[in-house]
């Protein structure tokens, strides 16, 4: 199955040299139909190009807190010399749609 999100452009450009290996999504209806070796297709926002990754894991964590505890911040975006805080998602996801679906770390590897 081929799942469709979109990209901000620099985790985009990230996930396409093989830095950012850790997709980070709200748990919601949408993300719960994502599987382990399906594929997603990233859309830059920017540019309109297009990425498709493998899906080699999930892990499904209460918050984005848990999350960050769990995976290193190179992995999910951040630069080497960057301070990783887990409040950055809030301007992305509500705190009250965050407890009613929780998060999902999705472990992408970029298909040749």
């Amino acid at each position: 199955m081929i799942h469709n999100m979109k990209l901000q452009d620099e985790p985009f450009i990230k996930i396409k040299n093989g830095l950012k290996t850790v997709e980070m999504r709200l748990n919601d209806e949408k993300r719960q139909k994502i599987n382990i070796d399906d594929d997603i297709e990233f859309t830059n926002i920017k540019t309109s190009e297009k990425l498709i990754c493998k899906v080699l894991n999930l892990y499904k964590y209460k918050n984005f807190e848990e999350l960050y505890k769990n995976h290193d911040k190179i992995s999910i975006g951040y630069d080497k010399d960057e301070v990783s805080n887990s409040n950055d998602m809030k301007k992305y996801y509500a705190e009250d749609k965050i407890n009613k679906y929780g998060v999902l770390g999705i472990k992408i590897k970029l298909k040749k």
